[in-house]
């Protein structure tokens, strides 16, 4: 083993190391200690003044749907209201383009999102564990907020096929979806509601987009279609060499098939949306309601902030989409399952509005 010395007056890189580092230390103890310890103060003190300035803005995200759909401008309107009142609730609300209603409700349940646009059926679904939801159990953590536009099970008939009710469509020709279409369980529920099996009248399974095609061919002679209104196909449809109305669906028999199911609820589809029907007056049918959605987890005074504004606002809300035509307060709080927000009930309550509401949502 080879050993080494050092020679006189060398040192070693470690006792260099510590007579630099004692001369560093010298310094620092002529530094003004007292200059450091205000500046630190001062530098924090600012630090948590902006902090508190922050902490007073609310930032909430709304999940709709595709661009070109009705729920993305649902809630660019829900976003342009309440930020209107930004000084007032300092919440400011954003809009997110998502895949829909499923991924609305488990963004909202996983905190990803605060609220969501949602169809009523899938909001039933959620609540209850079924569908999508089956393997996860029921969604305990989603709350209602309010309904909004409706999404109108649509009967569309030939004006010389004598079709003026689903009662009349025996020994037609009528188009009731696509298989594994909503739209198809939509149809089989109304007509099975008014005492008719596919067997009564010539069904057809194609998709919606076709059937006005084939109404003007004169190769169907009616079809249902599940659509917010107005609508293209449905205008195409009535501008057509075949005159057609639009089909009533009302009675005894929706209300049971209503109370069967609570994510249904009526709708009415203003005639001056289709001036080339031949009605003359606004129809009455049903569907499901595009819905707001948050979780429990969503504090009490966002919630009521958005639900007052909406409520208070809601002239000038309606103008924001041609969707919205038909809002009233009353079918504002139609088609609802999950339980109510507590922030949502609390204004209720204040606008005395809790009398159009079931009483097992309210908490």
């Amino acid at each position: 083993m080879s050993s080494w010395r050092l020679a006189k007056g060398q040192v070693t890189h470690s006792s260099a190391l510590t007579s630099f580092t004692g001369r560093i230390y010298e310094s620092y103890l002529k530094i003004d200690l007292p200059f450091i310890l205000i500046s630190f103060l001062f530098v924090t003190g600012c630090d948590q003044k902006q902090e508190s300035a922050s902490s007073d803005r609310i930032f909430v995200t709304i999940g709709t749907g595709g661009v070109t759909g009705v729920y993305y401008p649902t809630g660019g309107a829900i976003s342009r209201i309440i930020n209107k009142k930004y000084d007032t609730y300092k919440i400011k609300a954003t809009v997110e383009s998502t895949g829909g209603s499923v991924y609305n409700i488990n963004a909202v349940i996983s905190g990803d999102l605060q609220f969501g646009v949602a169809q009523s059926d899938r909001q039933f679904q959620a609540i209850n564990g079924q569908k999508e939801w089956k393997e996860k159990g029921p969604q305990k953590d989603l709350r209602s907020v309010f309904s909004i536009h409706p999404e109108s099970i649509t009967l569309i008939a030939s004006a010389d096929s004598g079709i003026m009710s689903i009662g009349d469509m025996k020994g037609k020709r009528v188009n009731l979806g696509n298989p594994g279409s909503g739209q198809l369980g939509n149809s089989q529920d109304a007509i099975a509601a008014f005492g008719l099996t596919e067997k009564d009248f010539n069904a057809e399974y194609v998709k919606a987009v076709e059937a006005p095609g084939l109404i003007q061919d004169e190769r169907l002679d009616a079809f249902f279609y599940t659509v917010g209104h107005p609508n293209g196909n449905i205008k195409e449809a009535t501008s057509g060499r075949i005159k057609v109305r639009i089909v009533t669906i009302d009675g005894p028999e929706l209300d049971a098939l209503i109370k069967k199911y609570p994510y249904y609820a009526k709708s009415i589809v203003p005639i001056k949306l289709y001036p080339n029907a031949v009605n003359d007056a606004d129809i009455h049918s049903f569907g499901v309601k595009a819905t707001f959605v948050t979780s429990i987890k969503v504090s009490e005074d966002i919630v009521y902030a958005i639900t007052k504004e909406i409520f208070e606002n809601f002239e000038d809300f309606k103008k924001l989409h041609p969707a919205y035509q038909v809002l009233t307060k009353q079918n504002m709080l139609a088609g609802l399952s999950a339980p109510l927000h507590p922030g949502a009930a609390k204004y209720y309550k204040e606008a005395g509005l809790t009398q159009y509401i079931d009483p097992a949502l309210l908490p």
